[in-house]
């Protein structure tokens, strides 16, 4: 397939442009800063609602749009050139992944049309390390009857706090590794928030003995690794479409500043030294752009190669972001790290999208044991 969008998911990215700058400018990113870190806003997220995206990616038999991973990835893209906080990625791009890609269909039917319009909210409670490490799983599902009790600690869990429910990756007593949905007000369950650098709000969730439901275990019995490398190959893609749209924004800005900015009676703009590093990270940039549409593709494709894609794609776009964003700073100066200007926001959200589901060496060394290297 070639690696370009189709008229009508143009027609989603240009729709989400001018809506994104009408409703979630860069502004409201610094009034929720401001406001003791509030993880969102609540109006906002009815309007995305309305606008369907949460129904982008859910099949029809469940009434949703089944426009597929590319024109949510054009969305995205979109969110990250205004660092729009809103629960999309994690209530769909995991949560409604998880449901969708499994077989029960129970689950299904009770929580897919919740998801959509917005009155349920899931999260995806997966790392317990300090660093990324899916096979590294401490978290236990013991079965007895017809019910498990799940013990451990989650951290890094994104909107945790105001989630309705979580997806719980655990090892079962075969130390297989299973998915679970677990109600975020059932009992044994403790929540505390953590702010990062990106102003961003984290949860870390301990199970205490949690009573779960037979009926609410997402994956089969033998299935669980593959759904959650599925769901992880659907998130790194996804993020790092978010991840394109930072970096377009960041460079964007950057060359806007050296056009306007004098130094010793001249724009900045005009030295040949900065010139050559633009043209390199426009460069970089635009083989970003291949490399996210094509990974995009590949989710709705459900193509063979999606390991290696998504992986091509986090680690890609990890490099390229330090990159663009470190450009940005020194090109800004000494303004670039105060709060007068937003180039400082991108800086920090970099540093974070940088590490979440694996930073560059993780998924750099993940691509060369898939090729065999």
């Amino acid at each position: 397939m070639a690696l370009i969008i189709t008229e009508e998911q143009k027609l989603l990215r240009d729709s989400a442009t001018e809506f994104l700058a009408m409703n979630a400018p860069i502004e409201q990113f610094r009034e929720l800063r401001d406001d003791n870190y509030r993880a969102f806003d609540e109006g906002l997220w009815t309007k995305l609602v309305e606008m369907g995206w949460t129904a982008l990616t859910i099949p029809e038999e469940f009434d949703g749009l089944e426009f597929g991973y590319t024109g949510l990835g054009q969305v995205l893209e979109e969110m990250g050139k205004n660092l729009t906080k809103a629960p999309l990625f994690s209530s769909i791009v995991l949560g409604a992944t998880t449901l969708t890609e499994s077989s029960n269909q129970e689950l299904k039917a009770a929580w897919l049309t919740h998801l959509m319009d917005g009155t349920k909210r899931f999260a995806f409670a997966l790392d317990e390390q300090t660093y990324f490490d899916p096979t590294s799983i401490a978290t236990t599902a013991k079965k007895a009857n017809n019910q498990y009790t799940l013990s451990g600690k989650k951290t890094m869990i994104i909107d945790g706090a105001s989630a309705d429910a979580f997806v719980v990756v655990a090892k079962t007593e075969d130390n297989e590794i299973n998915l679970f949905l677990v109600e975020a007000k059932t009992a044994g369950i403790s929540i505390s928030t953590d702010v990062l650098l990106d102003a961003g709000t984290y949860a870390s969730v301990t199970f205490d003995q949690v009573k779960v439901s037979e009926a609410n275990r997402i994956s089969t019995a033998g299935q669980g690794s593959n759904l959650l490398n599925q769901i992880l190959n659907t998130a790194c893609i996804c993020l790092s479409a978010e991840m394109l749209g930072m970096v377009s924004e960041v460079f964007d800005q950057t060359i806007a500043y050296l056009k306007e900015r004098e130094q010793f009676g001249k724009r900045i703009g005009t030295y040949q030294a900065l010139q050559h590093r633009a043209a390199i990270m426009f460069s970089e940039i635009e083989l970003c752009k291949s490399v996210v549409i094509k990974g995009l593709q590949a989710i709705d494709e459900k193509s063979e190669d999606l390991d290696q894609l998504a992986s091509l794609a986090k680690a890609k776009l990890g490099k390229t972001i330090k990159l663009v964003t470190n450009e940005a700073m020194q090109m800004h100066g000494g303004i670039g790290v105060t709060d007068d200007v937003n180039i400082g926001f991108y800086f920090k959200r970099a540093r974070v999208l940088q590490r979440l589901f694996g930073d560059y060496s993780y998924h750099l060394d993940r691509f060369a044991r898939l090729n065999k290297y």
